[in-house]
């Protein structure tokens, strides 16, 4: 028996072994029922059991799901719930679906996944709407800066059935996308190595001029140039080698990415900004749902509403006991072996980032887009109806005791 390499897990050579026998997508869901603790022996007599259990029957419909660069292990850092929806639905439909797992970015990466979706290359995607909002300028919608007090508030948005309206329906009306579930975290600046050595940011002031990663939200750069943050386009692949040469000062994500895409070792303090979505989503093409029996669509649906359930009080968990994104730190967390910084700013220094740069206080900046994506909804005033609905639970209210509710059904 070989044994297990550091943290449990066994070689990407050894895993790519045995996917060439039992196909990859079993031996993935084998990796993710094992956890942390796993053996090449233990993985293969997991994946020889998920094999034949998947292929038990003839499948109704196999679909492709590309999901960027997630794979078992780290999908166990960030709890986005990609592989957990993947073999829920198979399990729920009693194989008449069947998945085709493709992470790595062995099909799509952070930015390519929604056009393959859109394109019919892959059925299902998983990637950040912020992203994906490249090939589905919609998503800004979500990006609003301190639209979101809170990830509470982020999950009691998502469960909502006015998500419907607001989010979900011209989502799939403009690009064709269903959108499935999100892991919610709010994004902060991540500094990289160059600021190792300075005190834990504590004011927004520390942060003005400093040059910083952007994603593909054309909102969220709004708000990075609103706090002086100077947003810089960088590929999400080629982040870490930025953050390691002090090519720029910073990166806007969260933590658990941080974490799960190995740029630890590159970040010295993660800077809890708080200052728009974070939102690791999983869509499905629109048009490959209809094509599925009324239920298959049911459970779809259901799969979905479970992964969402899973994973608000999994990547809670995870960002306390796995990541280390918490005051004190838990030892052992990769932040803590990483010597990555928790910076969490006072409420006063949140307002005032919040007086800087949302729409509420500073609205000339954010009207151009606004009027847009209020026209793609059908006239609803999104900024105003997101920013009531997540003023409907507290804002220190804890994450995890959001009530779930199936928000096509709820009323």
């Amino acid at each position: 028996m070989k044994a297990p390499l550091p943290h449990g897990q066994v070689s990407r050579r050894d895993l790519f072994r045995v996917a060439g026998r039992y196909g990859l997508s079993s031996t993935l869901f084998a990796a993710g029922s094992l956890g942390g603790a796993m053996t090449l022996s233990s993985l293969a007599k997991a994946a020889e059991s998920t094999y034949e259990k998947r292929f038990a029957k003839e499948a109704k419909h196999t679909l492709k799901f590309g999901a960027a660069g997630f794979n078992a292990r780290n999908l166990l850092i960030e709890r986005a719930g990609a592989l957990f929806f993947a073999q829920d639905l198979e399990e729920r439909t009693d194989g008449e679906i069947r998945i085709e797992f493709i992470g790595d970015n062995q099909i799509c990466g952070q930015l390519s996944c929604v056009k393959k979706t859109q394109q019919g290359i892959v059925d299902i995607y998983a990637a950040s709407t912020q992203n994906s909002a490249g090939g589905a300028p919609y998503l800004n919608v979500l990006d609003y800066a301190y639209v979101f007090p809170g990830r509470a508030s982020q999950y009691h948005f998502l469960y909502h059935p006015e998500s419907q309206a607001i989010l979900r329906d011209p989502l799939e009306k403009r690009h064709g996308l269903k959108f499935l579930f999100s892991h919610c975290e709010l994004r902060g600046i991540q500094l990289g190595l160059k600021w190792q050595d300075e005190p834990v940011v504590d004011k927004i002031e520390t942060l003005f001029g400093t040059k910083n990663r952007v994603t593909g939200t054309q909102l969220g750069r709004i708000a990075m140039e609103l706090l002086q943050l100077n947003p810089v386009p960088v590929a999400w692949e080629e982040t870490l080698d930025g953050l390691k040469q002090g090519l720029i000062d910073g990166a806007e994500t969260w933590a658990s990415a941080v974490a799960y895409a190995n740029m630890s070792p590159v970040v010295s303090q993660s800077v809890d900004l708080k200052f728009f979505c974070g939102t690791e989503h999983t869509s499905m093409s629109a048009s490959v749902f209809d094509g599925l029996e009324g239920h298959l669509q049911d459970a779809v649906m259901e799969s979905a509403y479970t992964a969402q359930v899973h994973v608000q009080a999994a990547n809670e968990a995870a960002l306390v006991k796995t990541v280390g994104f918490s005051d004190p730190q838990l030892p052992g967390t990769l932040f803590v072996e990483n010597n990555v910084r928790p910076a969490f700013l006072s409420k006063d220094e949140l307002k005032k980032a919040e007086e800087m740069c949302s729409p509420e206080f500073n609205p000339e900046p954010w009207a151009q887009w606004r009027e847009r994506i209020n026209q793609w909804a059908g006239g609803i005033d999104t900024y105003t109806e997101l920013h009531r609905i997540a003023r409907e639970v507290d804002a220190d209210m804890l994450p995890e005791n959001v009530e779930p509710r199936r928000w096509w059904k709820s009323a």
